[in-house]
């Protein structure tokens, strides 16, 4: 062999070593060391996993009291019970309430077309509801409220908490915005 210049099948490059970015999640391997979170970004996890927690068990709460409005009120009831065990579990074992980019996109969906469908049976309900108070005026159908006003009044109430929900949906889906441009 000659220690001149190699030609050939000799010649070799070797080539720096390239970190690839890996998306966390319920798929992915555990983080390397130099990608886990400061302690900074930990607390500021936590505090949106709290106000996650606060608006998801205010419109369980909204909803189930709302529940005249039966059909729309026990769908969200039930989304928001179910995205409160989810976040409530993920919380006790310390990891991120939302796992991923494609779970936060799905989280945003349900709660804005449960904010829709929360808002527009409340305006139904109330729109019943006040000619139920005021009667009609063109047809011999009286107002109703009249003989029946304690059913009139919860019935006002259960519209109230219906639009409340449907407030607490909109702050979910501020805070699923806020969690989508943030990672």
């Amino acid at each position: 062999m000659t220690n001149g210049p190699k030609t050939g099948p000799e010649v070799s490059i070797q080539l720096p070593e390239t970190k690839m970015a890996t998306e966390s999640g319920p798929l992915s391997g555990p983080l390397v060391s130099s990608q886990r979170p400061d302690s900074r970004t930990t607390a500021g996890h936590r505090k949106s996993d709290v106000m996650h927690v606060v608006v998801r068990m205010l419109c369980l709460l909204t909803s189930v009291t709302a529940l005249y409005l039966v059909g729309v009120s026990a769908a969200v009831a039930l989304h928001s019970l179910l995205q409160l065990l989810i976040i409530v579990s993920r919380m006790l074992r310390k990891s991120p309430v939302i796992a991923s980019r494609k779970h936060a996109w799905l989280i945003f969906a349900g709660d804005q077309i449960f904010a829709y469908a929360m808002m527009s049976a409340g305006s139904a309900a109330s729109g019943v509801t006040n000619l139920n108070r005021t009667g009609i005026q063109h047809s011999a159908l009286p107002n109703f409220c009249k003989p029946l006003h304690v059913f009139c009044d919860c019935v006002a109430v259960s519209i109230a908490f219906t639009f409340f929900s449907c407030f607490l949906l909109a702050i979910s889906v501020v805070l699923d915005v806020v969690w989508l441009s943030k990672y």
